[in-house]
């Protein structure tokens, strides 16, 4: 979703809502993960004294494999986000703005880019996931295997 933003940046005090979802077949090209269920982002863009902000929430449902004993599982993701828009920069980059070229920011692309930045590096089924055994492959969560340690 690419929202205009040539009002927002002249107009201080103008606010613009934010609710919709991002479909299974933009998310499908994200090859790393399996979404269960679109995105939801819900937010505003708010001119605030010349300051244009950016204040989201972002859901999605993932089907994941845990890392330690490869069980499929489902879990849902909840991150909020804040970021400050900006047309251009007068210098070097600057990780603190989201650059708008023509006044237009693609929404989706920064969700989707900020949702995956905030996704855990280790993807466990639960926090205490005992994996499997090395030996024989055995789900340690079900309980001991038997072989020698």
């Amino acid at each position: 979703m690419n929202v205009q933003l040539r009002q927002l940046f002249d107009i201080v005090g103008e606010c613009v809502e934010i609710d919709y979802s991002i479909g299974a077949d933009e998310l499908k090209e994200i090859s790393a993960y399996s979404f269960a269920s679109p995105v939801t982002v819900k937010g505003k863009i708010q001119n605030r004294a010349g300051v244009v902000r950016l204040t989201y929430e972002s859901r999605a449902v993932l089907a994941l494999e845990c890392d330690r004993c490869l069980k499929e599982f489902v879990r849902e993701y909840h991150y909020g986000f804040e970021h400050i828009l900006v047309n251009s920069l007068n210098g070097d980059e600057d990780d603190e703005y989201v650059v708008c070229p023509n006044n237009v920011l693609d929404m989706n692309e920064l969700a989707v880019s900020d949702l995956l930045l905030q996704l855990p590096t280790k993807i466990l089924c639960k926090d205490d996931c005992k994996g499997l055994c090395f030996t024989c492959g055995h789900d340690l969560n079900e309980g001991e295997c038997g072989c020698e340690k």
